[in-house]
């Protein structure tokens, strides 16, 4: 969470609804998705604490506000552990949503297994265990290479791995787990 101040435009259209709804429907729209290199990607406007006197600009209509803001950031930690799901299957790796972001399994990062790629089924299956990572699973993996470049999501990469210990599909992990305990 972070605090931040900025000018808001309201439109005419927009007077007769409350002054805190508008301007954090505007900002959202001019914000989410945007990165800032300290705070990360906003992800939503939580609430405008603050707001200035509305001034109306000659030949404009509209009201311009100075205003403070709460909003909700997500930045990614080089080794953190993440949930997520997986959104897509390829050839070489699965696409995983983390968030507001995807991150790449890279096929040698699935397992400790050789990998390959059943196009008909869309799924990637490990040789000797006949683990498959397919489509909606959902995974816990560890990023280990992360690029957060640009202005806003498009530009950011993200690298995990799922090969070590306590990683890999929540139903890999769990049977993991029923083998330590015998």
């Amino acid at each position: 969470m972070a605090t931040i101040e900025d000018t808001v435009r309201v439109p005419p259209n927009m007077f007769d609804k409350p002054l805190e709804e508008v301007a954090a429907e505007i900002l959202n729209k001019k914000y989410v998705g945007k990165l800032d290199k300290k705070l990360g990607i906003l992800i939503t406007v939580t609430q405008v604490t603050d707001h200035s006197e509305g001034t109306v600009v000659i030949g404009d209509g509209s009201a311009f506000y100075h205003v403070k803001f709460d909003a909700l950031f997500f930045k990614p930690t080089l080794h953190e552990v993440i949930d997520g799901e997986v959104i897509e299957i390829i050839e070489f790796g699965s696409f995983v949503r983390i968030g507001p972001l995807d991150g790449l399994v890279h096929v040698s990062q699935v397992t400790n297994d050789y990998i390959t790629y059943d196009e008909k089924r869309g799924a990637l299956v490990a040789n000797e265990t006949n683990k498959s990572l397919e489509q909606s699973d959902f995974v816990r993996a560890r990023i280990v290479a992360l690029s957060m470049k640009g202005n806003s999501t498009k530009d950011c990469k993200i690298g995990l791995t799922m090969r070590q210990p306590g990683l890999g599909r929540f139903e890999w992990i769990e049977e993991e787990k029923q083998k330590s305990k015998k």
